[in-house]
C-alpha cells in the first residue's frame, strides 16, 4: 500500500474572468487557453491539473512564463481558491476549511519563500526572521532564540541587526528562507524562490537547500522556470505547459523521454551528466574494495573529476557498504547514448 501524499490536488481547473463557470464548461469540453481568451476573455490559469507530491520528496513545478505555475502553488495554501477540482494536504480537505481553520493551517502547516524575498524594510534580519514566529504567538525571547538559531544555519550570523536594504539579493533569500524555516512546518512552498539572484549566488542557494534538506527532511513544493534548476534539486517535475501538466516524472525520465515537442525543446541542452544517476549504469556485484567511492544516487557528473586519478570508483550504499563499481568508459557510454540526436 503507497504512502498517502503529503500534498495532492485532483483536476483543479483555474478561471479568471467574469464568469468562469460559463468558461469551465467551455474548457471542459475541449477548448484551448488561446480560444477561451479570444471566445469569452476568461483566462484559463489551470486546466484539470493533478499532481501528488510524497512526503521529504522536493517536487519542482515548472515550465514558460504565464505557464500556471504560481498558479498552482498558491492554490495549496488557498491564496488562490479553484474553479473546479479538489485539494488535500496532510489527507485534509483544505477547500472546505473555515477562515479560522485556513489562518491555524497557514500558521502551522505550510511556510512560504517568495521570489521577491518578502522582507519587511523597517526591521532587523533578527526580527524579520522571527516575524512568522510572532504572527503565531510564540513568546518575545522563545521566537528571538530560534531565529537566531536559523540565521545561524543558513550562514548569515553577524547579521542579525542589519535592515535588508544592507544585505545583498542572496543574503536577503537566506533571510527569507530562514523566516520560512523558523516556523518549523513540514511543508514548504518556493515560488521563483531563487529566480532573482545572479548565476552563481543562485547556484549556491542550491547548493544550501539541497544541503540543508539532507538534515530537515522537508516536502518541498519548488516553482521554477529553469529547467537546469528543476533537475538539479527535483526528485520529481511537473511540466506545465498553458496551465496542463504535459508530463510528470524523475529528471532522468523527463530527460531521457520527453513527452512532447514542448518538453523536448527544455530538455535538448541538458547537461546529461547532470541527470543520469551512477546506480543506472554501474557494475553490480562484490568486487575489491576501491580507493575512492561515491554513492549510488550520485549524478555522473559528480564521479567525472575523480576519473583523472583513479581507474575505478565503487558505488556504495545509504549505509556506506560497496555494492559495485563503475569506471569512465561507463560513464562516456552513458552520456553519449543519452544524447539529443539518440533519439529517433
Amino acid at each position: 500500500m503507497s504512502e498517502q501524499p503529503i500534498i495532492e490536488m485532483r483536476g483543479v481547473t483555474k478561471i479568471f474572468g467574469l464568469d468562469p463557470q460559463s468558461a469551465l464548461e467551455a474548457v471542459r469540453a475541449g477548448q484551448t487557453k488561446a480560444e477561451a481568451l479570444a471566445n469569452s476573455g476568461h483566462v484559463v490559469g489551470l486546466n484539470d491539473v493533478s499532481i501528488s507530491v510524497q512526503r521529504s520528496e522536493i517536487f519542482v513545478v515548472m515550465g514558460l512564463s504565464g505557464s500556471g505555475k504560481s498558479t498552482l502553488i498558491r492554490h495549496v495554501n488557498r491564496l488562490i481558491d479553484p474553479t473546479a477540482g479538489e485539494i488535500f494536504v496532510n489527507g485534509e480537505d483544505v477547500l472546505s476549511m473555515s477562515r479560522e481553520q485556513l489562518s491555524e493551517f497557514r500558521r502551522t502547516k505550510v511556510a512560504m519563500v517568495f521570489q521577491k524575498f518578502g522582507l519587511l524594510p523597517h526591521r532587523s534580519v533578527l526580527n524579520n526572521v522571527a516575524y512568522g514566529l510572532e504572527v503565531r504567538g510564540v513568546a518575545k525571547q522563545d521566537r528571538l532564540d530560534l531565529a537566531s538559531q536559523w540565521i545561524d544555519t543558513v550562514g548569515l550570523s553577524g547579521y542579525e541587526n542589519s535592515r535588508p536594504f544592507e544585505l545583498s539579493g542572496g543574503q536577503q533569500q537566506r533571510v527569507g528562507l530562514a523566516r520560512a524555516l523558523s516556523m518549523d512546518t513540514d511543508i514548504l512552498l518556493m515560488d521563483e524562490a531563487f529566480s532573482a539572484l545572479d548565476p552563481l549566488i543562485r547556484s549556491g542557494m542550491q547548493d544550501e537547500l539541497l544541503n540543508l534538506q539532507q538534515t530537515l527532511h522537508k516536502t518541498i513544493l519548488f516553482i521554477t522556470h529553469d529547467f537546469d534548476e528543476a533537475i538539479r534539486i527535483g526528485d520529481k517535475i511537473a511540466v506545465l505547459n498553458d496551465g496542463v501538466v504535459v508530463q510528470t516524472g524523475s529528471p532522468g525520465e523527463i530527460v531521457l523521454n520527453p513527452a512532447d515537442d514542448y518538453v523536448a525543446e527544455f530538455v535538448s541542452d541538458v547537461n546529461k551528466a547532470r541527470v543520469i544517476h551512477v546506480d543506472s549504469i554501474m557494475q553490480r556485484g562484490e568486487f575489491e574494495p576501491c580507493d575512492v567511492s561515491v554513492q549510488a544516487a550520485s549524478r555522473c557528473e559528480d564521479v567525472l573529476p575523480i576519473f583523472a586519478e583513479h581507474e575505478w570508483v565503487g558505488v556504495t550504499d545509504d549505509d556506506d557498504k560497496q555494492i559495485g563499481r563503475v569506471t569512465s568508459k561507463q560513464v562516456i557510454a552513458a552520456l553519449a547514448r543519452y544524447t539529443p540526436a539518440s533519439r529517433s
